[in-house]
């Protein structure tokens, strides 16, 4: 019978720093009641992710040890940025004197830092044959009598000490020390990322060796696989389950208060032409957050923003407490001193162009989560893409994690410690002060500036997140957006569509419901008035099949300004879905031959006598705003004596064109009306 005594185990690590990786190991620690001794000192170990080091690490434990004296103390000696604990100090003891020896290290399929000391190995019957430094558990005074001899200077190898140790029989069988060659309780991930997945059970994260069939209580994220360890820290021991979701997305909030709200400075990066940059800073005016509490500063590589730039920022500079425009010939790593260099500024909010926040608290949101760098995850209308990464690939770019689509499609809410974000995000100012001072931050020979900024944050040992509890917004795709319309944002329906479903039945079979913006309005009825050619109304058209127009209206066709494939994207993406519910049975292709804007004057065509439409189908979408812009107007659909007279800018009017649906425009009494018109499935 096997007897744990949980008291007589003391973990010591050595943890120079408070840093992310610290915390989460404490916080593993804590959830399973780990009596947890530290030492903080500056660290003088040498950077043995890449050369061998660590020897302080053996001079700070010597030191410790000496003052103990208890003979059965258990003492557990463990690295603390990359690792986390995932089962109980009752479940560690156990395995532990299920090995029958006095001291226990991990061990390693790969050997290092000498392999020439690899025939020197004792050969194990199945498992890793190699020692690994960065955990070990064992009586007090065994330990002691193995770091006796320590007089190596604080660079020196602390692996390379450990492993002549154990390589040399005599101190092997005096020390009595044995390797945990099947990972059942420690899991170093270097060399072995292929044997390790995660094990969902009961409201519980494990990591489990497949190779080995077995679950190791301590998962330490060695050598190069520090990401490997921040992505099974997402989970391990139980950060997030299928069953309880997210447990600790609400720990350690900031609060925060209306009188004392952080100073942030929002940088606002133009780098392409982009579409809607008109709306987006009426999005970024309408951000829940005090005005006088932001800083601006908008980053413009290109010229033909110019003009909205200039205009926000004369229209609303002055509701902020400071707005400031940069141009393409300033550095982008002088945005971060901008914060950086301002005593009064507590986080910096990087924006890009291209992002649509439609989620107004979207900013306090991030604040409260109290996080090193967070970013609200966004993703791009009917695809997988979004801001974030969930692995990286061997050279540094993106792949795909096994839980990515899950945390997009939104299968898996939380907040993800991830290799990469871009677009948007929030950094503390006190790391740009401290860890990243000394950064070119976006600055790099070979990676485009989001990719140099992450890859130096990585390098420091910060922690990125994004956080997907919240719906935020979208991202524009800018790859195809041309500048050669009066408005181009018109011609964006292919790359960046937006869907909206909303019916009202004011008549018999007639449909209404929103579908254009107001910019989206003034957009149309621009284009149309800047190309200027309006037929003349008469019944003679040359325009259209057989030339003849027997209810001729003042109007210009879609294709005579080039729009009739984007008006035909229109139709199937946004009209089809709404006629197929609301006429059930009846599928459209969304064919047209005529689709044309209509101008009413009440000097030039008030109205439109009764008829019939050439369509299965009609839409007949309102253009500007009745009372505002013009008097009077609407459509009387004469067998059920029902008039829709007040139609709503960018609502949309639908109804059968043929048979049924008799109808007329009614006289605009004053101003001028425009609406948009399409006879579908002629």
């Amino acid at each position: 019978m096997i007897l744990c005594f949980p008291e007589k185990l003391l973990v010591v690590t050595v943890a120079t720093k408070d840093t992310d990786g610290f915390r989460r190991f404490m916080r593993s620690a804590k959830h399973f009641n780990y009596t947890v001794l530290g030492r903080s000192q500056k660290w003088n170990g040498g950077d043995y992710m890449s050369a061998p080091g660590g020897g302080q690490k053996v001079r700070l434990l010597k030191a410790a040890l000496e003052k103990m004296k208890n003979a059965d103390q258990i003492i557990l000696f463990i690295d603390s940025y990359d690792v986390v604990f995932a089962s109980s100090p009752k479940e560690l003891l156990k395995k532990f004197q299920q090995s029958k020896h006095r001291v226990v290290f991990s061990s390693e399929t790969l050997i290092w830092p000498d392999r020439h000391l690899e025939d020197k190995h004792p050969h194990v019957r199945e498992g890793n044959r190699f020692l690994g430094s960065g955990g070990f558990i064992g009586y007090l005074p065994n330990i002691k009598e193995m770091v006796a001899n320590w007089t190596g200077e604080d660079n020196e190898s602390d692996q390379l000490f450990f492993t002549k140790i154990y390589i040399d029989p005599a101190k092997r069988k005096s020390i009595n020390i044995t390797l945990d060659s099947k990972c059942r309780l420690f899991q170093n991930l270097h060399g072995a990322l292929d044997e390790v997945v995660l094990k969902f059970e009961d409201s519980r994260v494990r990591a489990r060796n497949v190779l080995y069939d077995t679950l190791p209580v301590i998962i330490h994220g060695n050598g190069p696989t520090k990401l490997q360890i921040n992505y099974l820290g997402n989970y391990i021991p139980n950060a997030w389950t299928f069953e309880t979701g997210c447990t600790v997305c609400h720990e350690d909030l900031y609060s925060l208060k209306e009188s004392e709200y952080p100073l942030v400075m929002i940088g606002i990066f133009i780098q392409q032409p982009t579409p809607f940059v008109t709306v987006f800073f009426e999005r970024l005016l309408k951000l829940q957050y005090p005005k006088n509490r932001l800083k601006l500063f908008i980053y413009n590589q290109e010229a033909h923003h110019g003009p909205q730039v200039s205009s926000f920022q004369q229209n609303h500079g002055s509701l902020y407490q400071d707005i400031k425009v940069m141009g393409p010939k300033e550095e982008i790593d002088a945005t971060a001193d901008l914060c950086r260099n301002d005593k009064d500024c507590d986080y910096f909010f990087s924006l890009n162009i291209e992002v649509v926040l439609k989620n107004e608290n979207t900013l306090k949101i991030l604040i409260e989560q109290n996080l090193p760098i967070v970013a609200p995850m966004i993703t791009r209308a009917g695809r997988l893409w979004s801001n974030f990464w969930g692995a990286l690939s061997g050279d540094g770019y993106y792949a795909r994690s096994e839980d990515y689509v899950d945390i997009v499609q939104g299968q898996r809410v939380g907040v993800w410690n991830v290799p990469y974000v871009s677009s948007v995000y929030l950094v503390k100012a006190s790391l740009l002060r401290s860890a990243l001072k000394d950064y070119e931050l976006f600055n790099s020979p070979i990676l485009d500036p989001d990719m140099a900024y992450c890859h130096n944050v990585r390098n420091k040992g910060i922690f990125m997140y994004v956080t997907n509890m919240h719906t935020f917004g979208r991202i524009l795709s800018t790859e195809n957006y041309q500048t050669t319309h009066l408005h181009n944002d018109l011609w964006q329906i292919f790359e960046n569509p937006v869907l909206m479903l909303l019916a009202a039945l004011p008549c018999p079979d007639v449909y209404w419901f929103p579908i254009f913006s107001d910019v989206a309005c003034n957009h149309l009825v621009e284009e149309m008035e800047h190309y200027g050619k309006w037929s003349g109304g008469g019944n003679v058209d040359t325009r259209i099949q057989g030339g003849y127009e027997n209810v001729p209206t003042i109007d210009i066709h879609m294709n005579q300004v080039n729009f009739e494939k984007e008006w035909q994207k229109f139709l199937l993406e946004y009209i089809a879905p709404i006629t197929e519910k609301m006429y059930p049975g009846y599928y459209t292709k969304a064919q047209f031959d005529l689709a044309f804007v209509v101008r009413y004057k009440k000097d030039e065509q008030p109205s439109l006598k009764p008829h019939h439409d050439a369509s299965t189908f009609t839409i007949n979408i309102a253009l500007n705003q009745v009372g505002l812009d013009y008097q009077g107007g609407g459509c009387r659909f004469l067998r059920y004596d029902c008039s829709v007279q007040a139609p709503r800018k960018g609502w949309a009017l639908m109804h059968p064109g043929r048979l049924t649906h008799y109808h007329e425009g009614l006289p605009t009494t004053g101003g001028v009306r425009y609406i948009a018109v399409s006879f579908v499935d002629p």
